[in-house]
C-alpha cells in the first residue's frame, strides 16, 4: 500500500500541542508508511518539530488553524461555527480525500459531530458509536457505545452490535465474536424496553448473540463485543480507567509508608509494571468512531505522546484494512 495521509489535530487535548506533535514524530520514525499533517497554530507547531531535532521532517505537512476547540465549548455549535479550527480542517482533509484518517485528543462531543456533520454519516447508520479495546483476564472486549449517543433506540443498539461485530472479526482478528448486551441481570425479563426489544432482534439476527451481560462480567472477558447505550459505556470506562489508577497509586503509598513491603514489593515491580501496561489506555490509543464514512479515531484528553502514537497505530491499521467498507458492507 502507498504511504498514507493521516491528518492529527494538533491542537486537542490536554497536553497539545506539545505532546500530540512528539507522537506523530515518534510515529513517523517507526512507521515507514504514514505521512503526517499537523493542523493547528503553525508557529507552535514549527518550534515543537524544531525543538524534537526530527531529520525526516518530510514525511510531517503543517496546515495552520487560527482556531482551536476547546474542551467545554458546545460540540454541535463550535463545529458548526468554528470552521477555522484545528479539528475541523483536519476532517475536511479526510472528507476532500487529502488524508486517509484523521485523530483528536480533544472534545468528544465536537468529534462526534464533525463526524457525522464534516466526515459524513454512513447512509445506512443512524448514529454512530464510539468503540474502545478494554483489556480483560483472558481477552480483548470491544465495548461501544461510549459516549456517541447517550439515549438510543434498539435500532442503534442492533446497528451497534453490527459494526462491533466486524469490527472484532476484522480489525481485531477474532473468529466469531460472540456478542452480549449489557444490562442488570442475565434473565431475559431484565433490562429496559429498549434493550428488551434490542434483544429480540439480535436473537433473530445472524450474528453470534450469547444473551445479557452484566457489569462484572465484563473484566472476565465473557465477551468479545458488549453493546450498551454511550452513557452506560462512558461510566463503565471511565469507573475502569479509575480503579486501575487508584489501585497503582494506593501500591505505591503502601510501599512508601511501610518498611517490610518495601523489600518485597523490591522482587514484584516487574510483575506490577507488566500487570500497569496491561491495563494502561496509552497502550491501546485511540477510539474509532464507527458509523461515519470515514476513519475518524478520538484519543484520550489526557494523551501524551505514547498515546498518540499508539492512536495513530490504530487509525493506520484501521484504514490498511478498509474498516469503513466492511462495516459499510455489513450494515447493507
Amino acid at each position: 500500500m502507498k504511504n498514507l495521509m493521516i491528518a492529527v489535530d494538533a491542537m486537542g487535548g490536554d497536553n497539545a500541542p506539545g505532546e500530540i506533535c512528539k507522537g506523530a514524530i515518534a510515529a513517523c520514525k517507526e512507521l515507514e508508511d504514514i505521512n503526517i499533517a499537523l493542523v493547528g497554530d503553525s508557529e507552535q507547531i514549527k518550534k515543537c518539530i524544531e525543538e524534537s531535532s526530527f531529520s525526516g521532517s518530510s514525511k510531517i505537512s503543517v496546515v495552520h488553524a487560527d482556531e482551536r476547540i476547546e474542551m467545554d465549548d458546545h460540540p454541535t455549535l463550535s463545529i458548526r461555527k468554528k470552521r477555522g479550527s484545528s479539528m475541523r480542517l483536519a476532517m475536511e482533509m479526510v472528507r476532500s480525500g487529502e488524508a486517509q484518517g484523521v485523530i483528536s485528543a480533544g472534545n468528544t462531543g465536537a468529534i462526534v459531530a464533525g463526524g457525522v456533520l464534516v466526515v459524513g454519516r454512513l447512509s445506512s447508520i443512524d448514529r454512530p458509536a464510539l468503540g474502545v479495546p478494554l483489556p480483560t483476564v483472558n481477552r480483548c472486549t470491544f465495548l461501544l457505545d461510549v459516549g456517541a449517543s447517550v439515549h438510543c433506540k434498539a435500532i442503534n443498539l442492533y446497528q451497534y452490535a453490527l459494526m462491533g461485530n466486524t469490527y472484532s472479526q476484522k480489525i481485531l482478528g477474532v473468529g466469531n465474536p460472540m456478542i452480549s448486551l449489557l444490562s442488570n441481570g442475565l434473565e431475559d425479563i431484565k433490562g429496559d424496553g429498549v434493550v428488551a426489544e434490542a434483544r429480540e432482534m439480535l436473537m433473530k439476527s445472524d450474528l453470534n448473540y450469547t444473551g445479557y451481560i452484566e457489569g462484572n462480567e465484563i473484566v472476565y472477558g465473557c465477551a468479545d463485543v458488549v453493546v450498551c447505550d454511550g452513557f452506560m459505556g462512558n461510566v463503565i470506562l471511565k469507573f475502569g480507567e479509575g480503579l486501575v489508577s487508584a489501585a497503582h497509586s494506593i501500591i505505591k503509598e503502601e510501599m512508601g509508608q511501610r518498611f517490610l513491603p518495601k523489600i518485597g514489593m523490591i522482587f514484584m515491580i516487574p510483575m506490577i509494571k507488566a500487570l500497569w501496561n496491561r491495563f494502561n489506555y496509552e497502550k491501546y490509543g485511540g477510539t474509532p468512531l464507527l458509523g461515519v464514512d470515514g476513519v475518524v479515531i478520538k484519543a484520550h484528553g489526557r494523551s501524551k505522546s505514547p498515546a498518540i502514537l499508539s492512536a495513530l497505530k490504530t487509525a493506520r491499521n484501521f484504514i490498511e484494512k478498509g474498516g469503513v467498507e466492511q462495516i459499510r458492507n455489513e450494515l447493507e
